[in-house]
């Protein structure tokens, strides 16, 4: 079941990411994010879904927030399934999810980056129907190009 993520489900989510392999800052970035938003210290408009299995509880999380300063311009911050339920489509139907929340808040485009290195993230975005946009190299340190893919959710 995905829906909104609910502030009792804020230590599985994190417990997510640190099985998918956020380093210690990361992990303590994620729960300030958390903290702010359910806090409501947050000055954008952003949106927390989780992946919620009967059986296992919190599996998959999604972080989106709005692009400052353009009309409609929306950045996937995070989605991320635990290793043990990957495989099985939940990455998608998260994906999904994602999109048709955006398309009726008006949303008109949705970003994500991610590393080069990371194949398999690439694939499953181009599979989902994103466009590889931009490469900067060297990004996040030397040898470490980021990749951003776009797609256009509501066309002007």
């Amino acid at each position: 079941m995905i829906r909104p993520t609910k502030p009792e489900d804020t230590v599985a989510l994190i417990e997510v990411a640190n099985t998918i392999g956020f380093q210690p800052h990361e992990i303590e970035a994620l729960g300030k994010m958390l903290a702010d938003y359910f806090g409501g210290s947050t000055d954008s408009n952003p949106f927390w879904i989780t992946d919620f299995d009967d059986k296992d509880g919190p599996v998959g999380v999604a972080y989106c927030e709005p692009e400052r300063m353009t009309e409609q311009t929306w950045n996937l911050q995070l989605i991320a399934i635990r290793p043990d339920h990957q495989g099985q489509g939940r990455g998608g139907k998260l994906l999904h999810y994602v999109e048709e929340t955006l398309k009726a808040r008006g949303g008109r485009m949705l970003l994500v980056e991610t590393l080069a290195s990371f194949e398999r993230t690439r694939k499953f975005y181009t599979k989902w129907g994103y466009e590889e946009e931009a490469r900067i190299r060297d990004f996040y340190t030397a040898g470490s190009d980021k990749i951003v893919f776009r797609k256009v959710l509501n066309a002007a």
